[in-house]
């Protein structure tokens, strides 16, 4: 064992194994350097701040008029944005030239085009509304007359007088003398018939209608028009249909009631006059107001643009500043002021390699800031448990990710990250094994990678953004789908002679009992792979299903046992001898005494090409081990072998269970004699609040609860061992799934299409294919193949040694903010 230990302990470090060595470390940092040195940490990103005011408030803490200046000029920024976006403009990606700047001009400069931007907002809504308004006076003019027109010659012109009624928004007060003459009311007969004119949104006609009948009972002559042109409402600045109307009344009082359901409907009401001189007179007046507020309007629009074009060429720098310094003053804000408020102290990790970047930043921080007191940077003792950080590059980093979705490392424990960059897209691969859908996800893989610095930049939708992320994960499954899919021989579900000719022949010359009575092997085994002769062969899925389940069950031992040894490899780190003497070792006796055992006998039948029947030697080792095995028999000694392997699976339960929580009991007790008394609370350091303190050791042993959780930790791994190992039969379910699937899509769909001599079935047949092997076998049968394998790491891998119960290093860094932080 010491041997063993001494050649691991020789070995070179691994990069990822495990998490960097982290140190806690103390800033003292001067007043007048605090900002700059922050500043120069942020690009730096190394330094994980701990937030010493976490008793404050954000409203009590020292920087927070900072923060709100600097949220302001966030939101003024994000208006700039949003109007630019609206105006149809892009924000520029050139780099424009503008010397550097601080935040007290930005400040002044925001403010100021945010003053003139807002001005010019109203002036341009004030000109739109008033044009529409024009507009619809314009559309109800000319659609109105029509109505009047056949009215009056209907009517009386002795007998009733048509008076027009006069109702007018606020907004016309500025319209010219022509108009002012029309609205003015004329002296009528209060019998005598009147009419109001408008124009309401499309929509609401119906209901419109309806009402009038009703608070009119009746006694009223509805008629209406749709408007030739969209118009646009002013709060949604949408372009919606509208619709002319014209209602005849008599009385003052159903005047009354119709003004005010126009008002609640929302309906404009304009003046239209009877005298048709008049009218043409209004609408060419109206029409020469509607060419001058168009010209007004665009030359408004293109004085706003050219003012947003110069803000929008600045934009980016201006958010990314404003954002840093708010992310700076978030950062001080965590800080502490000493006493004499001439000093800010800060706590935070680093990583140890990061020591002397980080003194060398904060000697530059010293130095511009004209400081005369150097900023102090001293490692300290830490009470919690270390962030857990891992170096990543864009090809390792999904792989971390996928272990992380499920809890992130304990700090410096086994990383199964390691292992999984490969297993991973090989377990995926066991299940989808065909060299032609491989093929396709390659091409896929391929084009992401091949596009990785155009995708990069842009914004993508959720599941193409995890698609892209995963990209060389993606191309690694394809790779290994191609292997596997070579090994078992399928293209598409079909069989090919890559390696060369078969190994068997048919009995007689025309082949036609081939697969009702057999073949006959007539030379050696086909080189690579299943032999393409099994297909469609009367013993192809007995053939296969063997085959495929046994390779489960080495592959599923293989990967148990790894985790195993990997909880071999943490116990020695933490030099945790208790763990490799009563849990490393009887696990991996009772793992390989049954399932390790199976796995021999398998391959011992593969080799040998025995008929024993291992269901029966599995089942027949529990229930009678010392009865004769007969022709199950595969080597000499296997029955007294199987009799010293079940011993030994019997004695390593108790093994696992009780000795450990006993030998944790003994050394407390040792550790802890004679410290019955109790603690003076008048000494300088009061142990009791120490977390490492012996009396909190001593009052958070509890025996009972540490024999409780080793016993369910023994029986998890007992029961376990049993169905992780059958779980890792969805190898072979999914992997004859697949193939299945692609058999049934190319034999009923394809081949059945082509067996007719009609070009049009056959191009159905094709696209139906087509689409069903794109969107079933690729889309679906790929991510179910994908969360199996992700489920036989989270569970039946990594529950042997990873506790995952860590917490992220996230370090102060400009890189990492993003728009959220706002």
């Amino acid at each position: 064992m010491e041997k063993m230990e001494q050649f691991i302990d020789n070995l070179p470090p691994m990069d990822l194994m495990r998490s960097e060595k982290m140190t806690f470390v103390q800033l003292i940092i001067p007043v007048e350097s605090a900002h700059r040195a922050i500043s120069y940490l942020g690009e730096l990103g190394l330094l994980q701040f701990r937030d010493l005011n976490a008793d404050k408030s954000p409203f009590q803490r020292t920087f927070v008029n900072q923060v709100k200046r600097c949220a302001e000029m966030s939101r003024k920024l994000r208006f700039f944005k949003d109007q630019i976006s609206k105006a149809g403009l892009m924000s520029s990606s050139r780099t424009v030239l503008q010397p550097d700047i601080d935040l007290e001009d930005l400040e002044i400069q925001l403010a100021e085009h945010e003053h003139e931007l807002i001005e010019m907002n109203s002036n341009s809504d004030k000109l739109q509304q008033s044009y529409n308004e024009l507009q619809e006076f314009k559309i109800v003019l000319q659609k109105a007359c029509g109505f009047l027109v056949s009215k009056h010659s209907l009517a009386v012109s002795d007998e009733r007088e048509l008076q027009e009624n006069v109702y007018s928004n606020d907004a016309y007060v500025e319209t010219g003398s022509l108009l002012e003459q029309e609205m003015r009311p004329q002296s009528s007969n209060s019998s005598g018939l009147r009419f109001i004119s408008g124009i309401i949104c499309k929509s609401k006609v119906l209901r419109f209608e309806r009402m009038l009948f009703r608070a009119t009972r009746g006694n009223m002559l509805f008629n209406q028009a749709p408007a030739d042109e969209l118009i646009m409402d002013p709060v949604s600045a949408e372009m919606i249909e509208k619709t002319v109307f014209v209602v005849f009344f008599s009385g003052e009082q159903a005047r009354t009631k119709i003004l005010k359901i126009c008002e609640a409907f929302g309906a404009n009401c304009y003046p239209v006059p009877e005298d048709i001189s008049k009218q043409r007179e209004i609408t060419r007046e109206v029409s020469s107001r509607l060419t001058d507020l168009e010209a007004t309007l665009e030359a408004g629009i293109r004085h706003r643009n050219k003012a947003l074009a110069s803000v929008a060429d600045h934009l980016a720098k201006w958010i990314n500043m404003v954002r840093r310094e708010k992310a700076v003053y978030d950062t001080l804000n965590m800080l502490n002021f000493d006493v004499t408020k001439k000093c800010l102290v800060g706590e935070g990790w680093c990583p140890l390699f990061a020591k002397t970047q980080m003194q060398e930043v904060l000697q530059r921080a010293t130095f511009d800031s004209n400081s005369q007191v150097g900023i102090i940077f001293h490692p300290m003792d830490a009470v919690e448990s270390p962030p857990t950080y891992f170096r990543t590059n864009t090809f390792t980093n999904p792989y971390q990710e996928i272990v992380d979705a499920y809890g992130v490392a304990r700090y410096q424990e086994a990383n199964p990250a390691v292992y999984t960059t490969i297993i991973f897209p090989f377990l995926f691969a066991l299940m989808f094994g065909d060299w032609g859908h491989g093929i396709c996800l390659l091409l896929g893989a391929l084009v992401l990678i091949a596009r990785q610095n155009k995708l990069s930049t842009q914004k993508l939708g959720s599941f193409m953004e995890m698609l892209f992320g995963g990209r060389y994960v993606l191309l690694l499954m394809a790779l290994f789908s191609i292997y596997c899919g070579l090994i078992y021989n399928e293209f598409f579900s079909v069989p090919f002679h890559i390696f060369g000719a078969s190994a068997y022949k048919c009995r007689d010359s025309s082949c036609r009992d081939a697969h009702t009575i057999g073949l006959i092997k007539y030379q050696d085994p086909y080189p690579f792979g299943v032999d393409p002769s099994w297909r469609g062969s009367r013993s192809e899925l007995s053939f296969l299903n063997s085959l495929k389940m046994k390779m489960s069950i080495l592959f599923g031992v293989a990967h148990m046992n790894l985790g195993i040894i990997l909880s071999y490899f943490n116990a020695h780190f933490f030099q945790n001898s208790l763990d490799i003497r009563y849990q490393f070792v009887p696990q991996m006796i009772f793992l390989n005494s049954l399932f390790g055992y199976l796995s021999v006998l398998i391959v011992i039948k593969w080799c040998t090409g025995s008929q024993a029947d291992l269901y029966h030697v599995m089942i027949y080792m529990f229930l009678s081990p010392t009865d004769n095995l007969g022709e199950n028999q595969l080597f000499w000694g296997q029955r007294p072998l199987q009799i010293v392997l079940l011993l030994l699976a019997v004695i390593a339960v108790p093994w696992m269970l009780f000795p450990k929580p006993f030998i944790l009991k003994k050394l407390h007790t040792e550790r802890f004699q004679g410290r019955s008394y109790g603690i003076l609370n008048t000494s300088e350091v009061d142990l009791e609040a120490e977390p490492d303190s012996a009396r909190q050791h001593h009052e958070e042993f509890n025996f009972s609860e540490v024999f409780v959780h080793q016993m369910i930790h023994a029986i998890e791994f007992v029961l376990g061992s049993v169905s992780n190992t059958a779980s890792y039969l969805r190898l072979w379910a999914l992997s004859l799934a697949h193939s299945e699937l692609s058999t049934v899509f190319y034999e009923k769909v394809l081949l059945l299409a082509w067996g007719y001599d009609n070009l049009v079935i056959r191009l159905i047949g094709l696209t139906v294919f087509a689409f069903a092997t794109a969107f079933i076998l690729l889309m679906m049968e790929s991510l179910s193949a994908f969360l199996h394998a992700l489920r036989l790491h989270w569970v039946e891998f990594q529950n042997k040694f990873y506790h995952g119960d860590g917490y992220k290093f996230r370090p102060f860094s400009f890189a990492s903010l993003t728009e959220d932080d706002d």
